[in-house]
């Protein structure tokens, strides 16, 4: 049986040199990057100055942090092609109507994070309490990007985990203090074609290793059962035998609808990446071109992970490799020396862009939200841009100590999904109410989004302790999920009944029908062509979601 030391990597010189020539590249495009950041906006927000394309690929490469790659590969072994719903259904759908019917909100408003949208819509209260939940929420998923890369270092390169947290961090601090949102966002371009590039190639070698798709179809089947090899099948309520041990309400309502669009559309990890475009357009486009790759990277993802169930020893046994092993021993076991260099360069380019993509929205949202507004407001813009720096300092200190907490997950997915439920339901459901429901007054935002908060925690809380029984870990998040959403709802409602709202004159260009927001007076050439339209493109990607799910039902 496999231990951690049999997954260390004989890398040669040519391994070791794309490596470095890695890292000298992303520290390179800091230091040019630095000489762009004159004013806190540049640093915070690229002076909202990117084009839709890099944005749009900023975007999906800012969730493609090593989390991702690891959490979800695990997920793949452990719960086989039903993964594949937290992209078709999990994702892309929210990621439209984020472009679509969100973007011209925020973007609109000329907001600089979702807190300050909530300040606007349901004053300081919930602004704070939405800012304090969100930094909370940015810190501990950087500790699970650098606990998952302190995982693959330790395991391929020997360096003891301790190091590798400390090595890594120290790291994306100097790129990000140096350019702030600009270098992240240059550097996650670069990203996404390194982690293609290690990912792709060790998706193909490994497919040919097992026999192609239908001999990985056969090993599955024999070794961990054909419910692997599904995505709806067995998740009827009352008889539920998928894998992932959801009925279908649970996927479509907790997963597709309050999980999903609570990361998606309220998460300023992912939204800060839109907001520093050129334009509106540019802005409503950028989760639009995300989708595309989001679509087709679940096969570079879930299906090593499927390979590595059937061909590494006891993966996710006791005494075995954990799931969250299964990207590092395939590489281990098919790259050679090169293409090596490349898949270990990927890796750890995906733990950067995840790691900096919260410390980046952290270092913002504590800046603009926090210290401007309620600790040091009507300061010359010089200091806060001292402030945005040093703050981001502080986040990369914290994120290795939530490093540590991440350790006591064998699946960091799992872990991931559960801090989802808590941080992401609850503000998507205030965000949603507050957008259609004219009625609701400052203090239903603030009651309900804190209620919302302690429901799903409670729930998890119960689950942990056995009170509360779900078929998976991801199940529990699903239903927590949805209750916590309902709790603001209804909380929300009752609130909103016996308490004064904002008048119109307040609202407008916050809530539907309250205003007009324009969508085209900042156009720019191009802007206007047919295949740039957001409806189009939106139209298109959630077709594709219907097509890629038909051969896995």
């Amino acid at each position: 049986m496999r231990t951690a030391a049999d997954l260390r990597l004989d890398m040669g010189a040519v391994d070791y040199g794309l490596l470095l020539f890695y890292f000298a590249v992303v520290l390179g495009i800091g230091l040019i990057a630095r000489r762009q950041v004159r004013t806190s906006l540049d640093f915070l927000l690229s002076g909202r100055s990117m084009p839709a394309w890099m944005t749009g690929l900023a975007f999906v490469s800012a969730n493609l942090g090593a989390t991702e790659i690891l959490g979800m590969a695990a997920n793949g072994a452990q719960y086989g092609i039903a993964t594949m719903h937290y992209y078709w259904i999990g994702a892309v759908p929210a990621m439209v109507f984020l472009g679509l019917v969100m973007m011209p909100f925020y973007y609109g408003a000329k907001v600089r994070s979702v807190p300050e949208y909530m300040r606007r819509r349901f004053g300081p209260g919930a602004h704070v309490a939405n800012a304090i939940a969100f930094s909370v929420s940015s810190l501990l998923i950087a500790g699970i990007n650098l606990y998952a890369m302190s995982l693959v270092i330790e395991a391929l390169l020997g360096w003891p985990s301790w190091f590798a947290v400390l090595v890594s961090a120290v790291f994306v601090l100097a790129y990000i203090t140096l350019g702030g949102l600009s270098s992240a966002i240059y550097t996650e371009v670069l990203q996404f074609f390194v982690i293609a590039a290690g990912l792709v190639p060790l998706t193909v070698v490994g497919l040919k290793a097992v026999g192609g798709w239908d001999g990985l179809k056969e090993k599955v089947t024999a070794g961990v059962g054909e419910g692997h090899l599904h995505t709806w099948a067995g998740t009827g309520i009352g008889d539920v035998t998928n894998p992932i041990g959801a009925d279908w309400l649970g996927l479509v309502l907790g997963l597709g609808f309050v999980v999903s669009f609570g990361y998606w559309t309220t998460n300023f990890a992912e939204v800060q990446r839109a907001l520093s475009a050129r334009n509106m357009s540019a802005a409503r486009r950028t989760p639009l071109i995300a989708a595309f790759p989001k679509l087709f990277i679940p096969f570079v993802i879930i299906v090593p992970g499927m390979i590595a169930v059937v061909t590494v020893q006891g993966l996710g046994s006791a005494g075995g490799p954990t799931y969250n092993d299964a990207i590092p021993a395939l590489i281990n076991e098919y790259l050679p020396s090169g293409v090596l260099g490349v898949a270990v360069t990927g890796l750890l380019a995906a733990f950067m862009a995840g790691m900096a993509a919260n410390v980046s929205s952290f270092n913002t949202v504590f800046t603009y939200d926090l210290w401007q507004d309620y600790v040091k407001p009507g300061m010359p813009d010089t200091y806060y841009l001292k402030v945005g720096r040093a703050v981001t300092v502080v986040g990369v200190l914290v994120g290795v100590a939530t490093a540590f907490i991440a350790a006591g997950f064998s699946n960091i997915m799992n872990y991931m999904q559960a801090l989802f439920s808590f941080f992401n339901a609850p503000v998507f459901a205030v965000f949603l109410l507050g957008l259609l429901f004219k009625r609701m007054t400052p203090k239903a935002g603030l009651v309900s989004y804190l209620v919302g908060l302690a429901v799903p925690v409670t729930i998890y809380v119960l689950y942990t302790s056995d009170v509360l029984r779900f078929n998976s870990d991801l199940a529990e998040t699903m239903w927590g999920s949805i209750w916590s959403f309902v709790s603001v709802v209804v909380v929300a409602v009752l609130v909103s009944a016996f308490t004064r709202p904002k008048p119109d004159s307040e609202l407008g260009g916050l809530v539907q029908g309250v205003g007009t927001i324009d969508l085209s007076g900042d156009h720019v050439v191009g802007d206007t062509a047919w295949y740039r339209s957001p409806a189009l493109l939106g139209a298109v990607a959630l077709v594709l979601c219907v097509v890629l799910y038909l051969p896995f039902l």
